[in-house]
C-alpha cells in the first residue's frame, strides 16, 4: 500500500476512534451523569478559560451562536488531534494511544474542575479514552493486515505474467475487512450520537414537566401597560420580547437539565437562619409580576443582547429577611447550577426595586435556556452580577471576600446598566426613499427612566422625538420621528437622557469592564 494512502487511512482511523470513544462517554453520561459529560465539561473549562477580550470577540462575532460555534471549533479540534493520533499510531506503535490517553486526562482535569462533579462523572472521560482506544486497536490491526497483504502480493513486472484473481485476493481481503471495519465504526459512532442526544434529554424529563406546569396567579399583578406604550413602526423593536427572540448569553454549554422535584434554594453566609427553600414552597409564596429589561454587559452600542419581558416572581428582599443578613454584608453570591456565580450588591436586593427569584416569563415557566426552573432577575444591573440562571444558592457576603465568575476576568465588581438608545429602522446601510422618513427605535435608563430621546442628522442640530411612555423606569421605552430628506448620504445619530437630566455618554468605549457607551450612529443612503 502506498505510504500516503496509508497515512491517510490511519487518520480517518483515528477520527472514527476518537468519535466513538466520545459518544460511549456521552452515552454512559446520560445515563449515571445527565448534569454533566466530559464534552460539557471540557468546554465549560475553555469558555472559563478563554480571556475576556476573546469571550467579547465570540459575542459580537457570533452573537447568541457562540455555544453552537463553540462546539463546532470544538469538534473540529477534536477531530485534527484524532487524526494525529491515528497517524502517530500508523507510524510506531502505541504513540497515538498516549495521545487519546492525554484526552483522557485533559477530560478528567475538566470534569473535576466542574461544580457538578461526582463520582460517576470522574470516570466518564477515562472509560471514553478506553473506549476510543480499543477501537483505534482494532482498526489499526485491520490496517496492518492490509497493508501486510500488499506487500506480500509483489508487483508485476514487465516480463512477468499480470497476477490472477487469486493471488490478489488476500489484499483485496483485507481491504474490504479494514473499510467495513471503519464504516461499521462511523455509524455506530454517529447512531450512538443521537442516542445519547435522546437519552440526556429523556433522563432529566424537564421539559415535560415544564409543559404541565400550572404557575401560580400573581398576588400582585402587573401594572397595566400605559395607552400609546406600543408605537405603529414597522421594524422597531416589540415593546415586549417575546420568548422564542430573547437574547441568551451564559457560559453553560448545553442547558442544565434541573429537576423541580429535587431543586432547591439555599441562603447561607453571613445570616442568621440559614434557608432551604424547595420548588413547591417557592409557588406558594405570594408572586409579583413585573415588566423589567434586562441587558448583556457585552451588547455593543446599537447592539441587540437586551429584552424585556413581563416576569413572574417572588421578591428577593422578603426572602432575605427570613434569612437576615448580619451586619458588615454588602454582597449577595447567587450560584447556578452549572457553577457559574454573581455577585450583586446586597443593598439593590433589600430596596423597594423589584428584584425577583423569577419562576415566569411572560405568562409560561421559565424556558429552558433561560433558566428555568428558577432564576434571577435584577432591575438596573447587567447580567453578569445579577441574573443568575438555573439557581441554587444566594451566600450572604461582602465583596472583600468573594468574588462573582466574571470579576476576576477583568470585569468590574458593581455593573450598573448605563443609559443608552439604539435605532431600529431604518436599518444602518440599506437605501430609502427620499422624502419623509420615518426613524424609530428604544433607549433605556433601567431603575431610573428615561426622560427624553434625540436625534440629529449629519452632527447638527438635535431633535426631539416623539417618546412613548414607558411601562415603568425599569424598561425600554420606544421612540419616534419623521425627517424629511433629500437623495444623498447621511449620518444619524440618537441620544437619550434619564429622567434625573443625566445625558447618555458621548465618548465611545468598549463593553469591558463595566459596558459600552457612546452614540448609536447609523448612515443611510436616500434615493430619488
Amino acid at each position: 500500500m502506498p505510504a500516503t494512502a496509508a497515512a491517510r487511512w490511519a487518520a480517518a482511523a483515528g477520527v472514527v476512534a476518537v468519535a466513538a470513544g466520545v459518544v460511549v462517554g456521552e452515552l454512559v453520561a446520560a445515563l449515571v451523569s445527565p448534569a454533566l459529560s466530559p464534552m460539557t465539561a471540557v468546554g465549560g473549562a475553555v469558555i472559563d478559560a478563554v480571556p475576556p477580550a476573546v469571550k467579547d470577540w465570540a459575542v459580537s462575532a457570533f452573537g447568541t451562536a457562540d455555544k453552537l460555534a463553540l462546539l463546532v471549533g470544538m469538534g473540529l479540534a477534536i477531530a485534527a488531534l484524532a487524526a494525529l493520533a491515528g497517524l502517530l499510531e500508523w507510524r510506531r506503535r502505541y504513540a497515538g494511544f498516549a495521545v487519546i490517553s492525554i484526552f483522557g486526562v485533559v477530560g478528567l482535569v475538566a470534569v473535576l474542575g466542574r461544580a457538578q462533579a461526582s463520582g460517576n462523572a470522574m470516570v466518564l472521560p477515562l472509560l471514553a479514552a478506553a473506549a476510543a482506544i480499543l477501537v483505534l486497536r482494532w482498526l489499526m490491526s485491520r490496517l496492518r493486515d492490509w497493508d501486510a497483504a500488499s506487500v506480500a502480493v509483489p508487483a508485476p513486472s514487465a516480463a512477468a505474467p499480470a497476477p490472477s484473481a487469486a493471488a490478489a485476493s488476500p489484499a483485496q481481503a483485507g481491504r474490504r475487512r479494514f473499510l467495513q471495519a471503519l464504516g461499521g465504526g462511523a455509524v455506530v459512532a454517529a447512531v450512538g450520537g443521537g442516542l445519547a442526544a435522546a437519552l440526556r434529554g429523556a433522563a432529566a424529563g424537564v421539559s415535560e414537566f415544564r409543559s404541565k406546569l400550572a404557575l401560580p396567579a400573581a398576588a400582585s399583578p402587573a401594572p397595566p401597560v400605559p395607552a400609546g406604550a406600543a408605537l405603529n413602526l414597522d421594524g422597531i423593536s416589540p415593546l415586549v420580547t417575546p420568548n422564542r427572540d430573547f437574547y441568551r448569553i451564559d457560559t453553560a454549554l448545553t442547558v442544565p437539565a434541573v429537576d423541580p422535584d429535587s431543586w432547591v434554594l439555599k441562603v447561607t453566609g453571613m445570616v442568621e437562619r440559614e434557608i432551604e427553600l424547595d420548588f413547591a414552597t417557592l409557588l406558594s409564596k405570594p408572586m409579583i409580576e413585573r415588566h423589567v429589561t434586562i441587558a448583556c454587559v457585552s451588547n455593543e452600542v446599537g447592539g441587540d443582547l437586551i429584552g424585556n419581558a413581563l416576569w413572574l416572581g417572588w421578591p428577593v428582599r422578603e426572602l432575605l429577611a427570613m434569612a437576615g443578613p448580619r451586619s458588615g454584608a454588602d454582597m449577595v453570591l447567587s450560584r447556578s447550577k452549572d457553577g457559574w456565580t454573581a455577585g450583586t450588591p446586597l443593598e439593590v436586593l433589600t430596596d423597594d426595586r423589584d428584584a425577583l427569584i423569577a419562576v415566569g416569563m411572560n405568562g409560561e415557566p421559565l424556558p429552558l435556556e433561560h433558566g428555568f426552573p428558577v432564576r434571577l432577575v435584577v432591575p438596573g444591573l447587567y447580567g453578569y452580577v445579577s441574573a443568575t440562571k438555573w439557581l441554587t444558592e444566594l451566600k450572604v457576603t461582602r465583596f472583600a471576600d468573594d468574588v462573582g465568575y466574571w470579576t476576576p476576568r477583568g470585569w468590574s465588581e458593581r455593573g450598573p446598566i448605563k443609559t443608552s438608545s439604539r435605532i431600529d429602522v431604518p436599518r444602518s446601510g440599506r437605501p430609502v426613499r427620499a422624502g419623509t422618513v420615518a426613524f424609530g427605535g428604544v433607549a433605556w435608563a433601567q431603575h431610573t427612566g428615561i426622560g427624553k430621546v434625540e436625534l440629529r442628522v449629519n452632527r447638527g442640530p438635535w431633535q426631539a422625538v416623539e417618546l412613548a411612555p414607558g411601562i415603568s423606569r425599569d424598561t425600554w421605552y420606544q421612540w419616534q420621528l419623521s425627517v424629511p430628506l433629500t437623495p444623498g448620504q447621511y449620518e444619524i445619530q440618537v441620544r437619550a437622557t434619564d429622567l434625573n437630566g443625566a445625558p447618555q455618554i458621548e465618548d465611545r468605549a468598549r463593553v469591558a469592564p463595566d459596558g459600552a457607551t457612546g452614540f448609536h450612529t447609523i448612515r443611510v443612503d436616500v434615493t430619488p
